[in-house]
């Protein structure tokens, strides 16, 4: 009883001075990335001497949805074989379903990038949509990343209609 005593003593007083507990390891799935930050949304201006056409491959069909408002939270949590990113968005009135992330990016044709672009979508009912508090106007998408999308990836941006909210390693 007296080793066991020792034993579960010893190693209580020494794991932390291990640094578990301050977790500056870059091995540390928890530290991969840090907070998410607050970024203002520039209007996009269109060059007209590139073509937006592509003759070699097919067009991929555009998604449908309209940009949640504001992007209120942006965090990513470890899992089995990747992560998972959450995004909390703000939509402006009531009747928003089937909201989405959808990535602006393609890693079949684009290959590895250091910085993952998403859009915050949604779409909305036709049906009159009250004034309502932001509790209820709230909206939650995730979507799941394997350990192959993220290699290389330094940042992760997602974008709504006013704002944009981005998470570094």
């Amino acid at each position: 009883m007296r080793i066991i005593l020792t034993t579960a003593l010893v190693s209580a007083l020494a794991l932390p001075g291990c640094g578990g507990g301050s977790g500056g390891s870059a091995y540390n799935p928890l530290n991969w990335f840090g907070k998410s930050r607050n970024a203002t949304v520039a209007p996009e201006a269109k060059n007209a001497l590139i073509p937006q056409k592509s003759g070699l491959r097919r067009e991929r069909a555009a998604p449908e949805g309209v940009a949640v408002a504001q992007i209120l939270a942006l965090s990513i949590e470890p899992a089995a074989g990747g992560a998972i990113l959450r995004v909390t968005g703000l939509a402006p009135t009531l009747g928003a379903y089937d909201v989405r992330l959808v990535p602006e990016f393609d890693l079949e044709i684009d290959g590895p990038l250091q910085t993952l672009q998403y859009s915050l979508k949604t779409e909305y009912s036709t049906r009159s949509r009250p004034a309502a508090p932001q509790r209820s106007r709230e909206l939650t998408a995730a979507v799941f990343l394997s350990d192959e999308d993220l290699e290389g990836v330094r940042e992760i941006r997602v974008s709504g209609a006013e704002n944009a909210r981005s998470i570094r390693r």
